[in-house]
């Protein structure tokens, strides 16, 4: 698993650079859609029966502790390690809930 990016590399509840980042480099607030996980085979399945399937939105709802995400009407409580395996974009502009 690749090393998640830096928490300066977000600017404005987004992503520094153009494409995907981890969900765990978001600010909180911000609602973003799943381009893919990089995980293992069986930690990658379990996230999709958690909701976090590639082309959902997902919302950070806090980063203190772990990291609380608002996916399919639901609040789901994640480690940073596998929020860092969730890759996402940003949706400019949608702060409302996911």
């Amino acid at each position: 698993m690749k090393k998640p990016a830096s928490v300066d590399m977000v600017r404005e509840g987004a992503c520094a650079l153009p494409g995907v980042c981890p969900l765990s480099s978001m600010r909180a607030g911000t609602v973003a859609r799943i381009t893919g996980l990089a995980a293992p085979e069986e930690v990658m399945d379990r996230l999709r029966e958690m909701g976090f399937c590639e082309e959902q939105r997902v919302k950070l709802v806090s980063r203190d502790g772990n990291i609380i995400c608002q996916i399919c009407n639901a609040r789901l409580g994640i480690s940073e390690e596998l929020a860092a395996a969730i890759l996402v974009q940003p949706l400019p502009g949608r702060l409302k809930a996911a």
